[in-house]
């Protein structure tokens, strides 16, 4: 990974790190505390060893230091529970945050956006990698703070007693940390290849598995699963990798901790034979001196060693959090000098007029898909789009819901549509495609979803409108029937039709419709066309078809091809003339 995009990463997590509250401050505080304790426990078992052991004192005269100490043990126990407590609440709001501004970012951009990456990409980056920033809050950052107060602490105790054994910690000390760099410079470069590969595989495994009917009628099912092998096995050698910069990382550390310490242990083994006469300021070193010491040395490098052990969560959440702040920080297009009065004029009148001058319509990323495209299409009236795939007409449907950008003037009741507000934009639409979108739930709460204020009353009479109700109604659950994830337990007719009941639970005053009946038998077809004219009369529509037996009931049919309008007019006077639709409807003929 480059080193000026991991600083940036680094520096974005940080700046993440308010999301934690003061609950990061307090974990904080419980291991500076834990820090003084473990002086004071250092301190009265170097007074206890060196009253029993040298001065010869009954230990019932030592009843003041094993209170204390049997006290500072409790203190500890209770403040490693309470820090560990307030570092999962750290990680936890830091998640619910970070995944809530993943999600509303994923609305914001809408559904063209998140069809450009599989379901499980989308599932793995929402999850797992938010899930990998959670040690990085809750562990490594309180664990870098204490890294440096622990250690400072421990050399002004043990400096005044013994100069010779803080030089000795002070030379050893950056020995960890450097070592730590050097194993860890790889580590988030592998963790990084390793979220890839995961998002990778959960992106194919999920495709194939939706896509499991048509492999097995292909007879592709072998060869899919070779290729699901091979992406697991791209992932196995990838997690081995940052397991075993992991191990090492932990290894190294241990090493160097041992033996900084076995240089202080015979330091002062080879004081106290009378082998070395430096260090005690000209006083004899006693045994407290050297048990304090002693002590002390392993808790002196303990905060580096659980920095170092916990380094890899630095590696981990930086891998992580390329993705998300590649989705957080792409730019969404957002109306600006919006005119509350113009916003208002726009939606008050009681039907909807749309009228494109030289609109273009690009991808996301910048590729035109469509355009120039000019119509004008009054209010109150319902036309038609038509045209071979990939003619544009989706696209269009796109820009006008707000998820794809133009160019051009696209005025909505006279006002610029990327002038107005979008939600309160898509207030006044209805919506309805070829692939209905049912969520895990009750009918009541899918219905319900752009009203949650309906009453069963009103949601059953939407079903009524939608020709749906009479299947309700026979079912034990009625309302309460459960649809779960991909509309599964009802068929695709009548996902359709509950959709289009959700569609009617506003009063919409343009209805965008995307080959709402192209998967439906032709009984489903005729229950939702019927549903559906009798709810558009008096307002704005706009349907994309390939049924071009439907045509005569639109006021206006709009050809294009290539991304152009190539003709305009009533069907009956565009099949006078010989043009793309007079050939499209005698194809169609002729397949019949």
């Amino acid at each position: 990974m480059d080193k000026s995009l991991e600083k940036s990463l680094a520096k974005w997590l940080k700046s993440q790190q308010s999301s934690c509250g003061i609950f990061l401050k307090l974990s904080v505080l419980c291991g500076v505390l834990n820090g003084i304790a473990i002086v004071g426990q250092a301190l009265f078992i170097a007074q206890i060893l060196q009253g029993v052991i040298i001065d010869m004192v009954a230990p019932a005269a030592l009843s003041r230091e094993f209170f204390a100490l049997t006290a500072l043990l409790l203190i500890r126990a209770l403040l490693a529970q309470v820090r560990e407590r307030i570092s999962f609440e750290a990680g936890k709001r830091l998640r619910e945050d970070i995944r809530q501004a993943v999600l509303n970012k994923l609305v914001a951009l809408g559904p063209v956006f998140i069809k450009g990456k599989p379901a499980g990409a989308w599932a793995t980056l929402v999850f797992e990698q938010v899930e990998d920033l959670h040690d990085f809050y809750a562990k490594y950052l309180p664990q870098m703070m204490l890294a440096g107060f622990i250690p400072l602490l421990i050399l002004v105790c043990v400096f005044p007693l013994n100069w010779a054994a803080g030089i000795i910690l002070l030379a050893t000390a950056p020995l960890i940390p450097l070592f730590m760099i050097l194993v860890g410079m790889g580590a988030a470069d592998a963790n990084r290849k390793n979220m890839q590969a995961l998002s990778r595989l959960s992106g194919y495994f999920m495709d194939r598995l939706k896509g499991l009917q048509t492999l097995k009628l292909f007879n592709r099912g072998e060869a899919e699963l070779v290729n699901i092998e091979h992406a697991s096995e791209d992932f196995r050698a990838r997690t081995m990798s940052v397991l075993r910069l992991a191990f090492l990382s932990s290894a190294v550390l241990e090493f160097f901790a041992a033996v900084s310490i076995a240089v202080l242990a015979v330091y002062f083994g080879f004081s106290y034979l009378d082998h070395l006469d430096f260090g005690h300021y000209g006083v004899p070193i006693s045994l407290f001196t050297g048990m304090f010491v002693l002590i002390l040395a392993p808790e002196f490098y303990q905060p580096l060693r659980d920095l170092g052990t916990h380094y890899h969560a630095k590696a981990q959440a930086i891998g992580a959090a390329e993705a998300l702040v590649e989705l957080l920080d792409y730019q969404v297009s957002t109306p600006t000098n919006v005119e509350p009065t113009s916003e208002t004029m726009a939606f008050s009148a009681s039907s909807i007029s749309i009228q494109a001058i030289g609109v273009e319509v690009f991808s996301l990323d910048g590729q035109r898909l469509a355009g120039p495209i000019s119509f004008t299409l009054p209010a109150g009236e319902q036309w038609a789009i038509v045209g071979p795939s990939g003619a544009g007409k989706t696209s269009l449907l796109n820009a006008l819901l707000g998820f794809l950008p133009y160019q051009g003037s696209l005025l909505i009741n006279g006002h610029e549509l990327s002038q107005l507000n979008v939600a309160q934009w898509r207030q006044h639409l209805a919506w309805l495609g070829q692939d209905p979108q049912l969520f895990h739930g009750t009918v009541r709460e899918n219905v319900a979803l752009a009203n949650p204020q309906l009453n069963d009353e009103q949601i059953m009479a939407l079903l009524e409108q939608a020709n749906i109700s009479e299947f309700v109604i026979q079912h034990p659950l009625g309302l309460d029937l459960v649809i779960s994830d991909q509309s599964a337990g009802v068929s695709v007719g009548q996902a359709q039709r509950f959709a289009l009941a959700r569609a009617l639970a506003q009063p919409a005053k343009l209805f965008l419709l995307d080959e709402p009946t192209a998967s439906l038998d032709t009984q489903s077809e005729q229950s939702v066309l019927a549903a559906l004219n009798t709810a558009m009369q008096s307002v704005t529509a706009l349907t994309v078809t390939h049924k071009l037996d439907d045509l005569h009931s639109m006021n206006c049919v709009l050809v294009m091809e290539k991304g152009c309008v190539v003709q305009q007019g009533h069907v009956n006077d565009l099949q006078q003339v010989d043009g793309l639709l007079s050939q499209m409807i005698n194809q169609q003929q002729e397949v019949c």
